[in-house]
């Protein structure tokens, strides 16, 4: 399966969702690639849409391939094979914290005059663009986990089918379009896929007209 792009993935994800339509879904979308998904996707359920801040581990001189993944707690996931791809732990504590200040900074960026949205007591549905290693979206899952949730749902166009098994027991439902064998970056099943901007997160995040604290 070859989507067109985020948005029209997005549209078929919302309709694999439908379940959930009208009963107030907080829908999280793990930025950047996935924030003009989740606005699509929390408005055609009737639900409300925030982020998620979870930043991958990069390999030592490649950074593109993940290692593992940190949330905004600070709680670290590490792949079997970090060591392997060279990451020491030095290293590791080092890319951790080069990775939490990115998460700070974003944080600061995004949703500077509110907290997150409080998903306690919802039904939260984790969006993402695709999936390869998974990493970032097993620290997303982590960090809402224990949060005493109505339901959570991991929902993503694409994934090979060794990550979604790494994954299945992370959420209540797991929501994939498409799996793969094939896979090699979640870019080459989309036709137009261009990097999603900090300016287009925050403008999409203002306009959905989210509670201040102010």
């Amino acid at each position: 399966m070859i989507f067109t792009d985020r948005l029209t993935a997005a549209q078929q994800l919302a309709e694999a969702l439908a379940d959930y339509r009208d009963k107030n879904p907080l829908v999280l979308a793990i930025p950047r690639g996935a924030v003009p998904m989740a606005k699509i996707i929390a408005n055609q359920l009737s639900g409300e849409m925030d982020v998620v801040l979870v930043r991958k581990l990069r390999a030592p001189g490649n950074a593109e391939l993940a290692i593992g993944s940190v949330d905004e707690s600070g709680w670290v996931y590490l792949a079997e094979y970090a060591g392997q791809a060279g990451a020491d732990q030095e290293y590791i504590n080092n890319e951790v914290s080069i990775q939490l200040e990115t998460i700070r900074q974003r944080r600061a960026k995004y949703t500077p005059k509110r907290a997150p949205i409080d998903p306690v007591g919802r039904i939260t549905i984790v969006i993402d663009d695709g999936l390869a290693t998974g990493s970032t979206m097993i620290a997303a899952l982590h960090a809402l986990k224990n949060q005493k949730l109505a339901e959570l749902i991991c929902a993503i166009p694409v994934a090979p089918p060794d990550t979604l098994k790494k994954i299945h027991d992370k959420a209540d439902r797991i929501v994939c379009l498409s799996s793969p064998i094939n896979f090699y970056a979640v870019g080459q099943f989309y036709t137009d896929f261009p990097q999603v901007t900090d300016e287009e997160v925050i403008a999409i995040l203002n306009d959905s007209a989210l509670p201040s604290m102010d």
